[in-house]
């Protein structure tokens, strides 16, 4: 059995997607489903962790999915992701999705998206993974960047446990949305 790598390139992990767009693939509106687009970022970024680590990898969170412009049936989609952050046991996947109107030559970016990624040993239990090495200005911003929203995203939890719901601050924060506040069971 090989021994897996202490470190490795963002490089040595990337992967590629394309796909042409099928009328299957459409929604009510004739555009392509978010949905299919989500489960094949989700498969690209199952390969892009799985080549990392080495080890099989189960989903842990998406972060912000904004679908930036709608794709065409028969477009040709295109998948780019890569390793943007490893911990001991995640890694953070960062997926560009585009999309190219292959008769035009026309390329529209669709979104971007990080998907956290935990490695799995045979038992199921979380296993190492490599480290990653930086060897580009692009891979250190990515992987800053990659820092700043798990720390923000921590930040944000403890805001959010400290905070109870009814408390005059958290409904202080209700003020100017469109809804009815009609609390009649305090029981949960």
């Amino acid at each position: 059995m090989a021994t897996t790598p202490a470190f490795k390139t963002t490089r040595d992990s990337e992967v590629f997607l394309s796909m042409l767009m099928q009328p299957s693939h459409s929604n009510f509106g004739g555009k392509i489903h978010g949905g299919y687009i989500l489960s094949l970022m989700d498969q690209i970024a199952f390969a892009c962790a799985s080549k990392h680590s080495g080890t099989y990898c189960v989903t842990a969170s998406v972060d912000t999915v904004n679908f930036r412009n709608p794709i065409e049936i028969g477009e040709l989609v295109t998948m780019k992701a890569s390793i943007n952050y490893v911990g001991r046991s995640s890694m953070v996947v960062g997926i560009r999705v585009e999309s190219e109107n292959i008769q035009s030559g026309f390329v529209k970016h669709c979104n971007s998206s990080y998907f956290t990624m935990v490695a799995k040993d045979e038992a199921g239990d979380t296993a190492l993974v490599p480290g990653l090495v930086l060897a580009t200005e692009s891979d250190v911003n990515r992987f800053l960047k990659s820092v700043r929203r798990l720390e923000a995203k921590q930040q944000n939890r403890k805001i959010q446990e400290s905070l109870h719901p009814l408390s005059p601050t958290s409904l202080a924060l209700l003020e100017g949305y469109n809804i009815r506040l009609n609390l009649t069971d305090q029981h949960e």
